[in-house]
């Protein structure tokens, strides 16, 4: 069994002994902990803390918990039942809630749930936030209300709120959709997705829709991250079914991978460089994404005469720069999409009107539209070492051999080639340093990966 302490939240497979998987006692102790650790951050207030899941099998035993806990707490609770991530942000700021837990593992497969903590703003808990949500949590220095200090259960559905906000988005452009004719594919991996995204596509006017694991049923049809070795099953059904563009979801719904008509995937970070195209094309300004998440990004923002900057792995850290520098669009190339405009969080929905305002428009087929972008592909890899080895001490020295190049190093150490460029990372859970790598084909970012790899089994030989 796996139960994993973070800053971002709490996950695990469920089940086992009390902190060894996410069983019931961690369940209740963490949401305690984020309970008290909210009603530090607003003191006199009445706390309400919103609540939503995705699908999975264990959502309804882990929901039941946590809407019990944060009762016993004090805590008046706004229970959403089954909704999407960026749902339940969009929820916690029309609640002015000072909080939300969303109950998702994401991508992870089904014997794993988590608890995903937001602040009022509906945006995840930062560095400092997280820590001290894990020290009231290890110190159990919570105390429950008494008896007539309970708080009260509200129950209600955001998924219609949601998509109006959609729809009422200055770019989402609905006439378009609609006169397109376009004829739609979702896959939402048998979560909450396949409730969501349907009734969207048909808010925007698509009238022919085929559904793919659609069932909410929480038993994932395949591996639900949304990755081409994933998807093979998927592809073929679009490419055979006459549509002009297939989406896929994972199971919370913030990231959005797109299959062209032909069944051949976009690419899971095109989504993002696409969708940005079009925002920029209709308010210029600056964009952002993660170290990790591929420079044709860059090439698109500069081309539309804004500026691009690259932040830490992890949304909090994307969401803080783009607000630093005031950018119009940003995410994650995971096919996180976040828009400003809705709110600072990765939304599906929003990345689905989005792109297909921006594919009516162009006129373009799906795979022709691809075709308009930069051509990058990213090698994913890793090189695992013996707990005895100083990984800092090794990225510290790729650093200085690198010197000569464009480094970066407020997140391990990426190092800016002219047309490519490599980012090293250490694991923070175990001996592990993953290197990714980008480059203009797949053989040149093998091959850049491969060098790297060789340069660090060389400073540990």
């Amino acid at each position: 069994m796996t139960l994993i302490k973070s800053i971002s939240g709490i996950r695990g497979t469920i089940g086992g002994s009390p902190g060894d998987g996410l069983s019931p006692l961690d369940v209740v102790k963490y949401t305690a902990a984020y309970a008290q650790w909210a009603k530090q951050k607003h003191p006199g207030q009445t706390i309400t803390v919103v609540v939503g899941r995705d699908a999975r099998i264990s959502g309804p035993m882990v929901q039941s918990l946590v809407v019990a806990t944060l009762s016993g707490m004090g805590c008046m609770v706004v229970d959403l039942g089954m909704a999407t991530t960026p749902t339940t942000e969009i929820a916690v700021k029309e609640e002015q809630a000072q909080g939300g837990i969303i109950l998702t593992a994401s991508h992870n497969p089904k014997q794993w749930n988590a608890l995903k903590l937001l602040n009022e703003n509906g945006e995840f808990l930062n560095a400092a936030e997280g820590a001290l949500v894990l020290e009231i949590a290890e110190t159990e220095s919570y105390s429950f209300a008494e008896v007539d200090d309970l708080g009260e259960v509200f129950t209600k559905d955001y998924t219609d709120i949601h998509i109006q906000q959609v729809l009422d988005l200055d770019l989402v452009d609905v006439e378009a959709i609609r006169k397109a004719g376009f004829k739609v594919a979702i896959d939402a991996v048998n979560s909450v997705g396949g409730i969501v995204i349907p009734a969207l596509l048909k808010a925007l006017g698509v009238k022919e829709i085929v559904e793919i694991n659609c069932e909410a049923t929480g038993h994932f049809a395949h591996t639900p991250e949304p990755l081409p070795e994933n998807l093979v099953e998927t592809s073929a059904i679009i490419r055979e079914s006459g549509v002009d563009v297939g989406f896929v979801v994972d199971p919370d719904v913030d990231r959005l991978a797109i299959i062209s008509e032909d069944g051949s995937m976009f690419n899971e970070e095109y989504s993002l460089v696409s969708i940005a195209d079009y925002v920029l094309g209709q308010t210029p300004g600056n964009t952002v994404s993660n170290l990790s998440s591929s420079r044709a990004l860059r090439d698109i923002t500069e081309k539309h005469g804004g500026s691009y900057s690259a932040s830490a792995v992890g949304e909090v850290n994307v969401v803080a720069k783009m607000k630093e520098t005031n950018a119009v669009i940003g995410g994650e190339g995971n096919g996180g999409i976040i828009y400003p405009a809705s709110h600072y969080g990765r939304d599906s929905l929003v990345g689905v009107g989005l792109f297909l305002s921006l594919l009516a428009k162009s006129g373009l087929k799906c795979s022709e539209l691809r075709k308009t972008y930069p051509d990058y592909f990213i090698s994913k890899n890793k090189i695992e070492l013996t707990p005895d080895i100083d990984v800092d001490g090794i990225l510290i020295r790729m650093k200085e051999k690198y010197g000569h190049e464009q480094v970066t190093d407020i997140d391990g150490v990426k190092i800016d080639f002219a047309d490519r460029w490599v980012h090293l990372r250490k694991s923070n859970t175990e001996p592990i340093i993953r290197i990714y790598a980008e480059a203009p084909s797949m053989d040149e970012a093998d091959q850049l990966a491969q060098t790297i790899i060789q340069d660090i089994r060389s400073l540990i030989a």
